[in-house]
């Protein structure tokens, strides 16, 4: 039983980085679906495939993405702020810039998850869930 489902999530991909590959498949939840594409959205990871028949919830392959001439991922680090034991939160005012505004933050919202600049600019806060730099 896994605690933490967004920190799996993280850490398969940081994983999968970390070891070269270029395809990670992890186990889907809709929370999972919000933050992948919100990835794909920001230019972060290459592609992405739900696929609803394997497991009882289905699976999600994510294409990472790396520079052509370096060979280095552009996801640079994966860090989790809010966790289960203890919860971040941030009003539309107080998001955070990440990285000078290079990096994002991701935030579950009353509107559904979206990244920091999209919270400002709906002029709403929640839960800061992770930075993708």
């Amino acid at each position: 039983m896994n605690i933490d489902p967004i920190a799996d999530f993280l850490t398969r991909i940081r994983n999968g980085i970390n070891a070269g590959h270029r395809v990670v498949e992890i186990p889907a939840s809709n929370l999972k679906k919000e933050i992948t594409k919100i990835l794909f959205d920001q230019g972060f990871i290459l592609s992405y495939k739900f696929e609803d028949d394997k497991g009882p919830q289905g699976t999600i392959k994510i294409a990472l993405k790396y520079d052509k001439e370096t060979k280095e991922s552009v996801i640079k680090e994966l860090q989790r702020i809010s966790k289960p034991g203890l919860r971040k939160y941030a009003s539309s005012n107080e998001m955070p810039r990440i990285l000078n505004g290079l990096g994002i933050a991701i935030v579950s919202t009353s509107h559904g998850v979206m990244t920091g600049k999209q919270a400002q600019a709906k002029n709403v806060g929640g839960e800061l869930l992770c930075y993708v730099y």
